[in-house]
């Protein structure tokens, strides 16, 4: 047995380097990559490092409060979304926290306005440090 970590299918991440802290996520098996909705997406620089800048609305239910971010173009790369369509989207690279679990994970942006979730943690984010618990959420987080 390895010293993996149970979480639930749905647990509140930090995004800490964005400005965000307690986003509710949902854990995504089925999704290769993380993905994360913005607004106002744009491509920038930071010095001479490409960067995309755009907006995010942290609390689902209060899309009035909107964190504006700024991160370094980890890549551009072509997804397939759940709904068969195949589509180009930035990537940064960020640090994660969940429960007592810091690592980096990879996440597109995207626009994920008509889902429930603002971001899914996918399969790549997961790698082996997580036991996922399907029946439950919030396992290694709090419900605010």
């Amino acid at each position: 047995m390895t010293n993996r970590m149970v979480i639930g299918h749905i647990e509140n991440l930090d995004l800490p380097e964005l400005g965000i802290s307690q986003l509710t996520t949902r854990v995504d098996t089925g999704a290769q990559t993380s993905s994360l909705h913005v607004d106002n997406l744009q491509r920038t620089f930071i010095k001479t490092k490409p960067a995309v800048s755009f907006d995010i609305h942290p609390e689902i239910h209060n899309v009035k409060k909107v964190t504006s971010c700024i991160a370094l173009l980890h890549d551009v790369r072509k997804v397939k979304s759940s709904n068969g369509i195949s589509e180009q989207r930035y990537v940064i690279k960020t640090p994660a926290i969940l429960g007592e679990h810091t690592w980096d994970i990879e996440i597109t942006l995207t626009d994920r306005s008509d889902m429930t979730y603002l971001m899914l943690l996918g399969r790549q984010a997961l790698g082996n440090s997580f036991y996922i618990d399907a029946s439950t959420a919030f396992v290694a987080s709090h419900s605010d």
